[in-house]
């Protein structure tokens, strides 16, 4: 699991990475329109009216309608760190709603999915569409969910698993640091899952493959989505001319049928919250049935 001390994030640049690659949001945004969908069939399966509804890491807000539609009677909230995707969340109002100032759609809240600005157990679903994969360590965020849920609740969500990228790490990485950042294994998930209380974790795993004509249509599809290495030990320097010359020469090796592979590990989980057996000062909960 990449929480060890020669890893972490530089979440202050993912912030500025995410709202700089805004207004090419919806363009990079083919993986999670793919995610959500699979997500979505397994909400088929899942007998749950929220009342309220948090997406945690919403970016510009594509996931919102869908969520909205399939329980109508629900609120949204739409969360995320980088403010200019979350004002592409904003509905468009129409001239009576500017008029008279009532707005409709979801609410929105610029924060950290590590620190939750809502209420204990104030949401019955918490939906999370590829956000763990940008975090050092999950489990700070895996237990706020665990915190706004009420007993009953149920969080969501899809990540990226250690295989993700395979073909640029291979070709990238080298003695002077690695280039592509880590991703966290599904039975590591599984583990913060039981440790931030959750119960009854049902995790499980698909591989996505994606092909490219070339190497820089893979590297423009990663830079419109934000999604550039942000290790604090990537490497600071320049490749050079012959660094990039070998790399594309070892992505090369990888074509197949003419197209360069691509390998995404998608990792999906979900799980309920249950009624505590202790309360925070470690005293057991004793429930009397009559």
């Amino acid at each position: 699991m990449p929480t060890s001390t020669d890893f972490a994030l530089d979440q202050a640049l993912l912030r500025r990475r995410f709202a700089a690659s805004a207004p090419q949001a919806a363009q990079g945004d083919f993986l999670a329109r793919e995610v959500s969908s699979r997500m979505a069939e397994r909400l088929d399966y899942i007998r749950l009216t929220p009342s309220r509804i948090l997406d945690l890491g919403c970016g510009h807000g594509a996931d919102l309608p869908m969520l909205a539609q399939r329980y109508p009677e629900a609120s949204c909230i739409g969360l995320d760190f980088a403010l200019p995707r979350l004002d592409l969340a904003r509905p468009q109002r129409g001239l009576l709603q500017r008029l008279f100032g009532k707005s409709t759609g979801p609410q929105l809240i610029c924060a950290d999915a590590q620190h939750l600005p809502l209420a204990r157990a104030s949401t019955q679903l918490v939906w999370s569409n590829l956000l763990l994969s940008w975090l050092s360590d999950p489990l700070p965020a895996i237990k706020e969910c665990h915190r706004v849920l009420e007993v009953g609740g149920l969080l969501m969500f899809a990540t990226l698993g250690p295989d993700t990228l395979r073909e640029l790490r291979g070709a990238l990485d080298s003695d002077k640091g690695e280039r592509v950042h880590r991703f966290i294994d599904m039975h590591d998930l599984g583990d913060c899952l039981v440790q931030a209380g959750f119960a009854d974790p049902v995790m499980d795993m698909q591989r996505l493959t994606l092909t490219y004509p070339d190497a820089d249509a893979i590297f423009r599809d990663l830079r419109a989505a934000g999604a550039t290495n942000a290790a604090t030990n990537r490497p600071r320097g320049l490749a050079g001319k012959a660094g990039w010359q070998a790399a594309r020469a070892a992505l090369e090796q990888t074509r197949q049928d003419g197209r360069l592979p691509l390998t995404l590990e998608l990792v999906f989980g979900h799980a309920w919250k249950a009624a505590p057996k202790q309360i925070e000062d470690g005293r057991a909960v004793i429930q009397f049935h009559r």
